[in-house]
């Protein structure tokens, strides 16, 4: 019997979780609640010209969050074809919540911390914004974590088809 590998689920469960996670962010924070934009703290978004750019920034974010959502569906639809792959939703939905997470603190250490770039929601409690940020952020990782680790269990395979001979593919 050939051993399970999990490692192109787990893969393709990070890159979900860190396009959904930007698009989350994107979607929430930028469009519904207006807290920030891209740029916000250098340009801010107060005359007709700066907000064109902002959103042109806050346009790059979503393409980016768009292409991580994308590869993660290209690989996930790659990993059920493969045999040696078991299909786990504990090992999915335990990655998309780590992938998330990871998304939190790069861009919670990045765009807020070291670039300035813009913070959750400027203005008197905006340190206590950002840590909470980065705080939910470490907290979903570690919850995907341990709901993928929950998934080692898991043996039940797709992509083989009935009938064909073990690695075939």
């Amino acid at each position: 019997m050939r051993a399970l590998n999990r490692g192109p689920l787990l893969s393709a469960g990070v890159l979900l979780g860190v396009g959904l996670g930007g698009f989350f962010d994107g979607i929430l924070l930028h469009q519904i609640l207006q807290w920030h934009n891209m740029l916000s703290s250098h340009l801010p978004p107060d005359d007709l010209v700066s907000a064109k750019v902002n959103m042109f920034w806050d346009g790059l974010f979503h393409a980016f969050t768009w292409m991580m959502t994308l590869a993660g569906v290209m690989m996930l639809f790659r990993a059920g074809r493969r045999p040696d792959v078991p299909w786990s939703s504990r090992n999915l939905t335990g990655a998309m919540l780590g992938g998330w997470g990871l998304f939190n603190l790069v861009e919670g250490v990045i765009d807020h911390q070291l670039l300035g770039l813009h913070h959750v929601n400027p203005g008197r409690y905006q340190f206590e914004w950002d840590m909470g940020f980065l705080i939910f952020g470490a907290l979903l990782m570690i919850a995907g974590w341990l709901i993928a680790r929950g998934g080692r269990r898991e043996r039940t395979v797709r992509g083989a088809i009935r009938g064909e001979p073990l690695g075939a593919h």
